[in-house]
């Protein structure tokens, strides 16, 4: 039945049980009309208004909630889908607006794969033109600085080796940027291997003391979700370093009953009211790529924690 002729049906019944009882019942209308007449009559009209009013709110709930759903919805956070209730049309919308929803994140999820995996590749060269070209062009600088200086009087000597130690840390930050861009240690040690050197690295170069732990027997991850759980950690220190004024921050992988669970909890000032950057919703998209659940609040000690748990999938042969 369309939701006209259930709103017509509804208000038709309530008016032709008003009509029967004026009709059949012992109530007349004089003229001029009588106080408890119009008495009897308002209270008629009322209950009738009253009556039409409940059972309107009562058909047109699950419109209530879908529009709710729709105000609220976020393609990065899947929230439970509106339940369908209801007959007819209003069922049949709750149904189609489910389904939009569906198509909706799963080409998000396609676009954003499509992205990740673009930008991945990106990195990959730029890493490698980074190590090939520019590594191995301060390298032959150096070089040709340590014959130089060998020759040079003792005065110009020294500034020479002031150069060498400049060009040498401009080749170390070089290298660790390549390292960002692709990280070597997971491809060829893995995942916990390379979170340990992520952690090492950052307190090197931050100044924040990061500790981690690592539970061992950690279940197989397929290289997609390595990849994934790392650039969410390496992205939660990043902000971490940045944005947190934190001293501390820990890295933590751990088993979960359905796979396993990566956290980062810091001591500095928390999220507070601030929006979502571009690098928090890329950790977003990258978790839907996967299946995993991100979750960012405060810690049970202050600060911010960052969670991400990721089922376990199969390891591609």
């Amino acid at each position: 039945m369309s939701l006209f002729w259930r709103v017509f049906l509804l208000n038709a019944v309530v008016l032709l049980a008003a009509t029967a009882l004026l009709l059949l019942g012992p109530v007349t209308v004089s003229t001029p009309v009588l106080f408890t007449e119009a008495l009897i009559l308002i209270a008629g009209l009322a209950v009738m208004l009253i009556a039409n009013a409940v059972l309107l709110r009562v058909g047109l709930a699950p419109l209530g909630r879908l529009t709710r759903a729709m105000t609220t919805i976020d393609l990065l956070r899947p929230d439970p889908r509106p339940a369908v209730s209801g007959d007819g049309e209003i069922a049949e919308l709750l149904r189609a607006f489910n389904a939009m929803i569906g198509r909706l994140e799963a080409e998000r999820a396609a676009s954003a794969g499509r992205a990740l995996s673009a930008q991945e590749a990106e990195r990959h060269r730029i890493a490698q033109e980074l190590h090939d070209e520019v590594g191995q062009t301060l390298t032959a600088v150096l070089l040709d600085l340590k014959r130089v200086a060998s020759q040079a009087p003792v005065p110009v000597r020294e500034q020479l080796h002031q150069v060498q130690e400049t060009t040498r840390d401009s080749l170390d930050e070089i290298r660790r940027i390549a390292r960002r861009l692709r990280p070597g240690v997971l491809e060829e040690l893995g995942l916990t291997s390379a979170l340990k050197a992520l952690a090492t690295e950052t307190a090197t170069h931050t100044g924040l003391a990061v500790g981690h732990r690592f539970d061992p027997g950690l279940p197989d991850l397929d290289h997609a979700t390595e990849l994934v759980v790392y650039r969410v950690a390496q992205e939660a220190l990043t902000n971490t370093a940045r944005h947190a004024h934190a001293h501390r921050a820990d890295l933590a992988l751990r088993h979960h009953p359905t796979g396993v669970e990566l956290t980062l909890r810091d001591d500095g000032r928390g999220l507070g009211d601030a929006p979502e950057g571009a690098g928090i919703r890329g950790m977003r998209e990258r978790a839907l790529l996967i299946g995993a659940h991100l979750t960012l609040g405060p810690a049970p000690r202050g600060g911010t924690e960052v969670r991400l748990t990721v089922p376990t999938p199969t390891r591609n042969a």
